[in-house]
Protein backbone atom coordinates (compact mmCIF):
# COMPACT_ATOMS: atom_id res chain seq x y z
CA UNK A 1 0.00 0.00 0.00
CA UNK A 2 2.97 2.58 0.88
CA UNK A 3 4.53 1.36 -2.45
CA UNK A 4 1.11 2.65 -4.63
CA UNK A 5 0.79 5.64 -2.73
CA UNK A 6 4.47 6.42 -3.27
CA UNK A 7 3.72 5.82 -6.89
CA UNK A 8 0.87 7.72 -7.16
CA UNK A 9 2.62 10.90 -5.94
CA UNK A 10 5.49 10.48 -8.28
CA UNK A 11 2.86 9.76 -11.39
CA UNK A 12 0.71 13.36 -10.04
CA UNK A 13 4.00 14.85 -9.75
CA UNK A 14 4.92 14.04 -13.24
CA UNK A 15 2.01 15.09 -14.46
CA UNK A 16 1.47 17.68 -13.08
CA UNK A 17 4.77 18.97 -14.83
CA UNK A 18 4.10 17.69 -18.19
CA UNK A 19 1.18 19.81 -18.58
CA UNK A 20 2.49 22.75 -16.94
CA UNK A 21 1.90 25.96 -19.05
CA UNK A 22 1.87 29.61 -18.88
CA UNK A 23 -0.19 30.78 -15.82
CA UNK A 24 -2.37 33.93 -16.12
CA UNK A 25 -2.06 35.54 -12.48
CA UNK A 26 -5.19 36.70 -10.77
CA UNK A 27 -5.27 40.93 -10.16
CA UNK A 28 -3.03 41.64 -7.34
CA UNK A 29 -4.86 42.88 -3.81
CA UNK A 30 -3.28 46.80 -3.46
CA UNK A 31 -5.17 47.00 -0.41
CA UNK A 32 -4.51 43.96 1.43
CA UNK A 33 -1.51 43.32 3.74
CA UNK A 34 0.07 45.03 7.33
CA UNK A 35 0.70 48.95 7.66
CA UNK A 36 4.46 49.85 6.16
CA UNK A 37 6.05 49.98 9.39
CA UNK A 38 4.54 47.11 11.38
CA UNK A 39 5.63 44.71 7.55
CA UNK A 40 8.81 46.78 8.28
CA UNK A 41 9.05 45.64 11.55
CA UNK A 42 8.41 41.94 11.01
CA UNK A 43 10.98 41.78 7.85
CA UNK A 44 13.49 38.93 8.51
CA UNK A 45 15.39 36.02 6.77
CA UNK A 46 14.36 32.54 7.48
CA UNK A 47 15.82 29.33 6.25
CA UNK A 48 13.20 26.62 7.11
CA UNK A 49 10.27 26.55 4.87
CA UNK A 50 7.23 24.41 4.84
CA UNK A 51 6.68 22.29 1.30
CA UNK A 52 3.13 24.03 1.22
CA UNK A 53 2.79 25.87 -2.23
CA UNK A 54 1.45 29.27 -2.85
CA UNK A 55 -2.01 30.11 -3.86
CA UNK A 56 -2.04 31.61 -7.34
CA UNK A 57 -3.59 34.92 -5.04
CA UNK A 58 -0.18 34.92 -3.17
CA UNK A 59 1.76 34.24 -6.57
CA UNK A 60 0.06 37.44 -8.18
CA UNK A 61 0.37 39.75 -5.26
CA UNK A 62 4.15 38.71 -4.66
CA UNK A 63 5.07 39.62 -8.40
CA UNK A 64 3.28 42.20 -8.66
CA UNK A 65 5.23 43.62 -5.49
CA UNK A 66 8.46 42.69 -6.65
CA UNK A 67 8.12 44.58 -9.89
CA UNK A 68 4.70 45.00 -11.48
CA UNK A 69 3.18 47.62 -13.38
CA UNK A 70 2.16 50.21 -10.78
CA UNK A 71 1.07 53.01 -13.24
CA UNK A 72 -0.04 53.90 -17.20
CA UNK A 73 3.22 54.61 -18.44
CA UNK A 74 4.81 50.85 -17.96
CA UNK A 75 6.88 51.61 -14.67
CA UNK A 76 7.04 49.82 -11.91
CA UNK A 77 6.69 49.03 -8.40
CA UNK A 78 10.53 49.23 -8.47
CA UNK A 79 13.05 51.41 -9.24
CA UNK A 80 15.33 50.55 -12.46
CA UNK A 81 18.31 53.17 -13.46
CA UNK A 82 17.75 55.14 -16.56
CA UNK A 83 14.56 52.57 -16.81
CA UNK A 84 16.40 50.06 -18.62
CA UNK A 85 13.72 47.46 -16.89
CA UNK A 86 16.88 44.87 -17.50
CA UNK A 87 15.90 42.69 -14.35
CA UNK A 88 14.42 39.49 -15.77
CA UNK A 89 12.62 37.91 -12.69
CA UNK A 90 12.35 33.53 -13.27
CA UNK A 91 10.07 31.69 -11.25
CA UNK A 92 11.16 28.58 -10.18
CA UNK A 93 8.14 26.25 -8.87
CA UNK A 94 7.23 22.60 -8.45
CA UNK A 95 5.21 22.68 -11.49
CA UNK A 96 7.95 24.36 -13.71
CA UNK A 97 10.06 27.02 -14.45
CA UNK A 98 8.52 30.72 -15.41
CA UNK A 99 9.33 34.08 -16.45
CA UNK A 100 7.57 36.99 -15.16
CA UNK A 101 6.01 39.45 -17.72
CA UNK A 102 4.98 42.26 -15.62
CA UNK A 103 3.20 43.97 -18.72
CA UNK A 104 0.68 41.11 -18.98
CA UNK A 105 0.88 39.72 -15.05
CA UNK A 106 1.49 36.72 -16.80
CA UNK A 107 4.14 33.79 -15.71
CA UNK A 108 5.51 32.46 -19.06
CA UNK A 109 6.43 28.77 -19.06
CA UNK A 110 9.79 28.71 -19.85
CA UNK A 111 10.87 25.18 -19.09
CA UNK A 112 8.14 22.09 -18.00
CA UNK A 113 10.77 20.93 -15.08
CA UNK A 114 11.25 21.40 -11.41
CA UNK A 115 14.73 23.33 -11.64
CA UNK A 116 14.21 24.88 -7.80
CA UNK A 117 17.43 22.67 -7.08
CA UNK A 118 19.21 24.57 -9.58
CA UNK A 119 18.56 27.47 -8.06
CA UNK A 120 20.99 27.88 -4.50
CA UNK A 121 23.40 25.92 -2.96
CA UNK A 122 21.29 25.11 0.39
CA UNK A 123 19.08 22.53 0.51
CA UNK A 124 16.25 24.44 1.56
CA UNK A 125 15.81 25.42 -1.89
CA UNK A 126 14.69 22.03 -3.38
CA UNK A 127 11.21 21.88 -1.37
CA UNK A 128 10.15 25.66 -0.95
CA UNK A 129 7.31 26.55 -2.76
CA UNK A 130 9.12 29.34 -4.93
CA UNK A 131 12.40 30.25 -5.94
CA UNK A 132 13.43 33.78 -7.33
CA UNK A 133 15.91 33.87 -9.91
CA UNK A 134 17.17 37.96 -10.79
CA UNK A 135 18.35 38.25 -14.10
CA UNK A 136 20.04 41.70 -15.69
CA UNK A 137 19.35 41.08 -19.58
CA UNK A 138 22.33 43.66 -20.70
CA UNK A 139 20.76 43.83 -24.20
CA UNK A 140 18.45 46.14 -22.15
CA UNK A 141 21.48 48.69 -21.44
CA UNK A 142 22.78 48.34 -25.28
CA UNK A 143 25.67 45.30 -24.24
CA UNK A 144 25.36 43.07 -26.99
CA UNK A 145 25.47 39.30 -26.77
CA UNK A 146 29.56 38.15 -26.85
CA UNK A 147 30.50 41.21 -25.61
CA UNK A 148 32.62 41.11 -22.14
CA UNK A 149 29.98 42.32 -19.14
CA UNK A 150 32.43 44.32 -16.43
CA UNK A 151 31.44 44.90 -12.30
CA UNK A 152 31.22 48.62 -13.70
CA UNK A 153 28.49 47.54 -16.27
CA UNK A 154 26.53 45.45 -13.36
CA UNK A 155 26.66 48.06 -10.69
CA UNK A 156 23.40 49.49 -11.16
CA UNK A 157 21.85 46.07 -12.07
CA UNK A 158 22.52 44.73 -8.47
CA UNK A 159 21.07 47.84 -7.29
CA UNK A 160 17.59 47.52 -9.07
CA UNK A 161 17.89 43.57 -8.11
CA UNK A 162 18.24 44.49 -4.44
CA UNK A 163 15.25 46.95 -5.29
CA UNK A 164 12.89 44.17 -5.85
CA UNK A 165 14.43 41.87 -3.17
CA UNK A 166 13.58 43.97 -0.73
CA UNK A 167 9.89 44.54 -2.21
CA UNK A 168 9.23 40.73 -1.72
CA UNK A 169 11.06 40.77 1.97
CA UNK A 170 8.15 43.47 2.84
CA UNK A 171 5.20 41.77 0.91
CA UNK A 172 6.59 38.52 2.49
CA UNK A 173 6.65 40.44 6.12
CA UNK A 174 3.09 41.62 5.31
CA UNK A 175 1.71 37.78 4.41
CA UNK A 176 3.14 36.02 6.90
CA UNK A 177 5.24 34.18 4.81
CA UNK A 178 9.19 33.01 4.96
CA UNK A 179 12.01 34.66 2.40
CA UNK A 180 15.48 34.84 2.40
CA UNK A 181 17.69 36.64 -0.65
CA UNK A 182 20.63 34.64 -1.70
CA UNK A 183 24.12 34.94 -3.76
CA UNK A 184 25.36 31.29 -3.13
CA UNK A 185 24.09 30.13 -6.89
CA UNK A 186 26.11 27.64 -8.95
CA UNK A 187 25.60 29.95 -11.86
CA UNK A 188 27.12 28.37 -14.82
CA UNK A 189 24.68 25.38 -14.21
CA UNK A 190 21.62 27.42 -13.62
CA UNK A 191 22.23 29.61 -16.70
CA UNK A 192 21.99 26.27 -18.60
CA UNK A 193 18.73 25.38 -16.90
CA UNK A 194 17.03 29.42 -17.63
CA UNK A 195 18.64 28.55 -21.33
CA UNK A 196 20.25 32.71 -20.75
CA UNK A 197 22.38 34.03 -23.57
CA UNK A 198 25.95 35.54 -23.06
CA UNK A 199 24.56 38.91 -22.15
CA UNK A 200 22.02 37.88 -19.85
CA UNK A 201 23.73 37.67 -15.94
CA UNK A 202 22.76 35.92 -13.07
CA UNK A 203 22.77 38.69 -10.28
CA UNK A 204 21.20 37.00 -6.92
CA UNK A 205 17.95 34.53 -6.18
CA UNK A 206 15.53 34.52 -3.48
CA UNK A 207 13.84 31.66 -1.92
CA UNK A 208 9.51 32.30 -0.78
CA UNK A 209 7.96 29.73 1.19
CA UNK A 210 5.50 28.79 4.04
CA UNK A 211 7.38 29.07 7.63
CA UNK A 212 8.00 26.39 9.69
CA UNK A 213 6.31 26.90 12.98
Amino acid sequence: MKNLVLSLTVLLSLCACAFAQDITLPAPDKKGGKPLMQALNERKSVREFTADNLTQQQLSDLLWAACGVNRPDKRRTAPSAMNNQEIDVYVAMQSGLYLYDAGAHVLKLVKNKDVRRYTGTQSFVNNAAVNLVYVANMGRTGIREGAKINDADLFMSYSDAAFIAQNVYLYCASANLGCIVRGAISKESLATELGLKSNHVILLAQTVGGMRR
